[in-house]
Parts: structure tokens; sequence; C-alpha cells
């Protein structure tokens, strides 16, 4: 069993993916690259999991991947670079309303001195890069894995840069045995509802939260799009899974929902979950917009503008590869309807925690 390292620690994702690495005894031993100024909490999550995992080790290492050789000296990389057998990417801004050169900085360039990193492991057995699905930008209808076609426009700055980075990492197919992965929109786990972010879809369970005392709630425009909304625990299964699966090797997965459902259906369940009653009439999208470039009417509601644009976009995403590998596992994605009311739990029990909230400019 050889070293895995990482990026994007202490990240909900990565320490939810190296607990899944400890658990299913795919390693024992995880090297973490963490910035400085993440070094508390760093510290403070390697405890939690050690003390789920007592066998486990877990060495962090100070570094910053906008950095040539991720920010290490000579001495640190002489010592890690031959022990690394997977190496996993997940270090980006996720934030949609990311201004651009800072998107910039850390998802492609980051991912440019990550890549040379790569080339430099003797021993890798997997590159496993986080991507992300919405490298599609505005591209709709069927959208399939082995494409990375640029698109006419992105809905942001996320979208581009993840789309300009992945393109970096595919260069690299020639070179190093690796897997993309693209996920959908990750929501909490389907089971506990647990997450630590409410963003995505959770910014529809704010609005509606924070409209529950209106004698009804409207839909918001009319929308027959459907929404990929992935639980966080059929990621991290899927990935521990693909990483030492060898027909994953060289391609690129799309771990989105097979069965998505309509965006109408989802946001009529939030609702009715929420306030016991189903949405009644139609707000304009185009209202809607206007309203939400109010900073005061985005704070109040809590909810980012950049989400709207996901409403009327109509694309479906091929996920036939990836299904079929993960068949392999007996791996499925669990159907959102039905695991929404652990969601809503989840979010109903901590809403008015700050931590969880997204700071809306």
């Amino acid at each position: 069993m050889g070293v895995h390292f990482f990026t994007g620690f202490p990240g909900f994702i990565t320490s939810q993916i190296i607990r899944e690495l400890f658990r299913k005894n795919k390693t024992q031993e995880v090297i973490v690259v963490v910035l400085p100024g993440e070094m508390l909490k760093a510290d403070a999550e390697k405890k939690r999991i050690l003390g789920e995992f007592p066998a486990g080790v877990i060495r962090i290492v100070e570094g910053d991947i906008t950095l040539p050789n991720i920010g290490f000296g000579n001495q640190i990389s002489q010592e890690i670079i031959p022990q690394i057998e997977v190496l996993w990417h997940l270090a980006a801004i996720y934030d949609l309303a990311v201004p651009r050169d800072l998107a910039w900085k850390v998802n492609v360039h980051g991912t440019a001195m990550v890549n040379d990193f790569v080339r430099s492991l003797p021993n890798l057995k997997r590159y496993m890069y986080f991507s992300t699905a919405y490298v599609a930008g505005t591209r709709e209808g069927v959208l399939c894995e082995d494409e990375l076609i640029r698109p006419h426009a992105f809905k942001n700055y996320y979208e581009e840069t993840k789309y300009e980075a992945e393109h970096r990492v595919e260069d690299l197919k020639a070179e190093v045995p690796l897997t993309i992965i693209r996920p959908g929109i990750v929501r909490g786990h389907s089971e506990t509802g647990e997450t630590i972010k409410f963003d995505g879809p959770y910014f529809f369970l704010n609005m509606v939260d924070r409209l529950k005392c209106l004698p009804f709630i409207p839909y918001v425009g009319q929308s027959n799009s459907t929404i990929n909304v992935v639980p966080v625990d059929y990621i991290i299964n899927a990935v521990t899974f693909l990483a030492d699966e060898p027909s994953a090797e060289g391609k690129t997965l799309h771990l989105t929902d097979p069965n998505p459902h309509p965006m109408q259906e989802v946001y009529r369940m939030m609702v009715k979950f929420l306030t016991n009653h189903y949405p009644k009439g139609r707000f304009p999208l185009t209202l809607a917009r206007k309203s939400l470039q109010v900073p005061f009417v985005r704070k109040k509601l809590g909810v980012e503008q950049e989400t709207l644009d996901y409403l009327t976009w109509n694309a479906e995403f091929d996920a036939t590869e990836a299904v079929a590998i993960l068949q392999k596992g007996g791996i499925t994605c669990p159907d959102f309807l039905q695991t929404m009311p652990m969601m809503i739990e989840f979010y109903l029990a901590h809403k008015e925690d700050e931590s969880f909230q997204i700071q809306i400019k």
C-alpha cells in the first residue's frame, strides 16, 4: 500500500476521501499539502480523522500549489517524491462569484504547477484530478465524457478556469496514468445530510426558508431543465474505487446523476418540505435576475445571483462510461428526491450557524 498525496486539505471532500481510503484499507499513509494560513484547521482535522482511524498516518507539509514544486524545498521534495503512488488534486476555488484573476491563479496556474510536480513522481500509479461537469459552459444538449469542447461562453469564471485547467491535465494523459473526475453539483451525504457549506442547491433552500412568511411561494421562471445534483457519499465511494481500478485509467468520467430530476420538481419538493405547501404562481426570471443584482436582496435571501444561470440551462450529462465502470464495484447514485428529506433536516438544524452559510457579496 503506497502513499497517497493530496491537495485541497482540510477541505470537506479531501477529508472524507482520506477517511474512506483508511476505512477501505486502500492506504494507511497520506501526505497533505497545506497553505501556511490553514495549518491550524488542518491540524484539527488531522486529529479528528486519526481519532477515528488510529492506525492511519497523516503528514502535513506546508506548501502552495501556485508555486513551482508546490513550494517545497529540495530536502522535502527528495524525501516525499519517491513515496507518492497516488496523487489527488482537489485544491481549487469553487465559488461561482469568484473574480477571474484569483480563479485563474489557483485553478489554472495552480493545476499547471501540480502537473509539473506529477511529472517528477517516479512511482506514480494514478493521478486523480477533480474537474467539474460544468467545464461545458453554456453548451447544451447531450454532453459526453470524452468531449472537452470550448463553449461559446461560460456562465462564470469558475467554469472557465476549470475548463482551462482540465485542458492542461488532458495533455498529460499520454505521459502519466490519470483519471479526470467531473462531478455534478455536490450536496450533503445522502443518508445523514452532512455537509460543511450551504451552496449550490442550498441557495434555493435559503430563499424558500426566508420567504416562508409570505402567503405563498411562487415558482421562479419557467424551466424545463433538469438539475444535476449528487450526494457527497456517491463521489467519495466512486473515486476511492476508481483510484486503483485499471479500467478508469486514462478516462474522463462524469460523476453526475444518470437519472436527474427536473428543476421544477426539485424546487416543488423543497418548498413542500420547508413550508408544507406546494409553490403557487410564478415570479418571472427577468425580475428575479434584476432583484438579485441588488446586494441587499442577495444577502437577505442568501442567494448568489450566478445560481439563476443554472435554472434554464438545458444540458444532459452522459455518464455511460462512469456508470459501467462503477457497476464493477456495485456503486450507484442515490436518488435526489428520495434522499432530499435528510438534506433538508440537516439544513434546518444548522441554517442559523454562520459557518455553514456562504458570505454573499
